[in-house]
């Protein structure tokens, strides 16, 4: 059954990474129940999804299409075997580390039910930044971890509550479309001929995303 092994908060830490002085990268389980809620936009708004979890660099994180992080145990396992060295749930700045989900695979405008009743939707995939490649301390990390294309899934907050690690995680709305987070990171970073493909999304792909897809078709129809 697909469930959450923890669910991870960070508090702010110096961040010598990045010119944002804190960050919340370092995210740990949380103990019992987490709080789910949707933060409002970026600048002005909670920051992030989880009640008790700090976000440093608001211009670029959190809001609502980045409310919550989601990043598979499975593929923190295998970076642990690549890397040989021990990752903890909540290493990657993940805020669900999830077990028997495909998080990769999810198609954009997904809907996920965790536990009894908060209801996440699939936004987008996560772009590695300056404070992640720092934090993991690993030469030409964003380019590798890039390379791989299972960077993992943002997710907005449709019906929020509580949750904890033990809480199932199920599927209840698939879009027809084949638009996974997987496929929006390679046309957005590493394959961008792809982009077009995207626009099968239609309105559940990110506005801005959407923009660059169809600014490429033109280009390609040039």
């Amino acid at each position: 059954m697909s469930h959450l092994l923890s669910v991870n908060l960070g508090s702010a830490e110096p961040n010598p990474y990045k010119q944002a002085r804190s960050t919340g990268i370092g995210k740990r389980p949380a103990a019992g129940p987490v709080e789910v809620r949707a933060p409002g936009p970026k600048r002005g708004g909670l920051g992030s999804g989880l009640v008790g979890d700090f976000i440093g660099d608001v211009r670029h994180h959190g809001g609502d299409l980045q409310a919550v992080y989601a990043f598979q145990r499975e593929d923190l396992d295998g970076w642990q075997d690549r890397l040989g060295r021990p990752l903890a749930n909540g290493f990657f700045g993940e805020n669900l580390t999830t077990l028997g989900i495909d998080v990769n695979d999810a198609r954009v405008g997904e809907v996920w039910r965790v536990g009894d009743t908060v209801e996440l939707k699939v936004t987008s995939p996560r772009i590695p930044c300056s404070t992640f490649r720092g934090w993991m301390g690993e030469k030409g990390w964003a380019k590798v971890f890039s390379a791989v294309s299972r960077v993992g899934t943002y997710l907005s907050v449709l019906t929020p509550g509580r949750i904890q690690a033990g809480d199932p995680v199920e599927v209840v709305q698939r879009p027809s479309h084949d638009v996974t987070a997987a496929l929006v990171f390679r046309a957005i970073t590493t394959e961008r001929h792809l982009l077009p493909q995207l626009l099968a999304a239609g309105d559940d792909l990110e506005p801005e995303i959407a923009e660059m897809a169809r600014e490429r078709r033109l280009v390609s129809l040039d």
